[in-house]
């Protein structure tokens, strides 16, 4: 299994993911690869993975936090890019207003999508 090699995601960063989305009820949690997502119409918006936080985001403001320094792409494996998905610097998932502003703009992308069935 691919994800058999993953590392748990610290209790920290477990605990500010579901303050976050208690804070949110638009957020409709549920595991995927086995960590703590929040979905939006059936669409995955924003979730943890090892020690990492991940938003999805439209090509502009996905851009934007890619000129970040620390933030990359998200690919679960390596290679296996989900193109829409960037993962947070470590100092902005840490930083509560930075991280809820970036949440806050996946959830009003993950928005404007058709819901899935």
């Amino acid at each position: 299994m691919a994800g058999s090699s993953w590392k748990k995601s610290p209790p920290e960063l477990v605990a500010a993911f579901e303050a976050l989305a208690a804070r949110r009820p638009e957020l409709i949690v549920r595991k995927m690869f086995g960590y703590p997502a929040g979905f939006v119409g059936g669409h995955m918006t924003t979730a943890l993975h090892e020690d990492r936080w991940i938003v999805r985001l439209p090509p502009i403001e996905r851009a934007e936090l890619l000129a970040t320094p620390g933030a990359t792409p998200f690919e679960p494996m390596p290679g296996r890019p989900m193109k829409e998905y960037v993962v947070l610097p470590a100092d902005l998932a840490a930083d509560p207003a930075e991280l809820d502003a970036w949440v806050d703009r996946a959830i009003a992308h993950v928005g404007t999508l058709p819901p899935k069935g």
